[in-house]
C-alpha cells in the first residue's frame, strides 16, 4: 500500500509539474494577443494631413469576399447582432435586434443601421490612404479580419461622427470612450496611418484618463500602392502592388527590396541599389 501511495503521490507530483508547465508556456503567448494603447500610440507617425480631394467612390463599398452570399455590412450585422436574425436566401436578415454602441439605440429593423468605419475613409485617406491601390482601399473599406474596424450603429450617430477625429467627436455613450479612442488608435496602427498633432495629443490624454487600457493588436496591414486594374483609380505613385513604407531616411539602408517608401516631407522613395553601391539604400525614384 505505501508503494501504490508513494507512486500515486509521484504521478500527482509529475502533473502538477507539467500543469505548471503548460500554463507557464501558454501565458506569453495569449499575452502576446494584447498590446498597451500606449505602445501603439508611440508606433503611429505624426504628420500632416493630405490636402487632396477625397472621393469616396476610390473606396469600393461592399464586397462578398468570401462568396457566401453576405456582402461585409451583412457579415457586420449578423456578428454584432443582440438577437441573431435569420438569414435567409439572398443574406435576408429576419428576426434579429442590434444595439448601438455610440447611443445605446436599439432597433430590430437592420436597414436602419449604418455600418461606421470606426476610423472614417476621409481621414484614413488623410492620414495615408491617398498613396494606396484600389485594391489595398477595398481591403481597408471591408476589413472584417479586425472586428473593430467596422461597427454597426444609428443612422444618426454615424452621420453626427462623419469624418471628425476624435478630438472632434466622441461617441453619446461615455461608457464607450475609452473602447473607442483605443480602438481608434489600433486601426491607425493595423493601417500604417499616420496622426495630425492635435490627433496625436487628445488621444494620449484620453488614453491616459482610460489607465491606457489593453487592446486586441492587429496583424499590421500589407499596403499596396499605385493604380491597379481593380478599379477605384490610383492613390499616388509606387507601382502596382508594390507594399509602402513610411517616413523613411533617404540613404539609409534597407532590407525590403524594391519597397517603395516616402520620407516625412513626402517624397517618394524605393529600396534599392545603385550603379556605383550594391547596397539596399532609400534612393530617389
Amino acid at each position: 500500500m505505501r508503494i501504490v501511495a508513494r507512486a500515486i503521490a509521484a504521478i500527482t507530483a509529475a502533473t502538477l509539474i507539467l500543469t505548471g508547465l503548460t500554463a507557464a508556456t501558454s501565458g506569453p503567448a495569449e499575452a502576446a494577443t494584447k498590446a498597451s494603447s500606449r505602445y501603439l500610440l508611440r508606433q503611429l507617425v505624426t504628420g500632416y494631413e493630405h490636402p487632396k480631394r477625397y472621393d469616396r467612390d476610390l473606396f469600393r463599398l461592399w464586397v462578398d469576399a468570401d462568396g457566401d452570399g453576405c456582402d461585409a455590412r451583412d457579415e457586420v450585422l449578423i456578428a454584432e447582432a443582440v438577437t441573431k436574425p435569420r438569414v435567409r436566401a439572398g443574406c435576408v436578415l429576419r428576426g434579429g435586434k442590434w444595439r448601438s454602441k455610440y447611443d445605446g439605440a436599439v432597433t430590430t429593423d437592420s436597414s436602419s443601421f449604418d455600418i461606421d468605419h470606426m476610423v472614417p475613409l476621409n481621414e484614413a485617406w488623410q492620414s495615408g490612404a491617398w498613396r494606396w491601390n484600389a485594391d489595398t482601399r477595398q481591403r481597408f473599406a471591408n476589413d472584417l479580419s479586425y472586428w473593430p474596424s467596422l461597427i454597426a450603429v444609428t443612422a444618426s450617430s454615424n452621420r453626427s461622427k462623419s469624418d471628425r477625429e476624435p478630438q472632434d467627436w466622441m461617441p453619446e455613450r461615455t461608457g464607450y470612450g475609452c473602447t473607442y479612442v483605443k480602438q481608434w488608435v489600433a486601426i491607425k496602427y493595423r493601417w500604417h496611418l499616420k496622426v495630425n498633432t492635435e490627433e496625436r495629443s487628445y488621444l494620449r490624454s484620453r488614453l491616459r484618463s482610460c489607465g491606457w487600457p489593453g487592446v486586441v493588436k492587429p496583424v499590421r496591414a500589407s499596403i499596396g500602392t499605385g493604380s491597379t486594374s481593380g478599379g477605384g483609380g490610383g492613390g499616388g505613385g509606387g507601382g502596382n502592388g508594390n507594399y509602402v513604407s513610411y517616413d523613411v531616411w533617404p540613404g539609409a539602408f534597407c532590407d525590403e527590396q524594391g519597397w517603395y517608401g516616402y520620407t516625412s516631407a513626402g517624397t517618394l522613395m524605393q529600396c534599392k541599389t545603385s550603379a556605383t553601391d550594391s547596397r539596399y539604400r532609400w534612393r530617389s525614384v
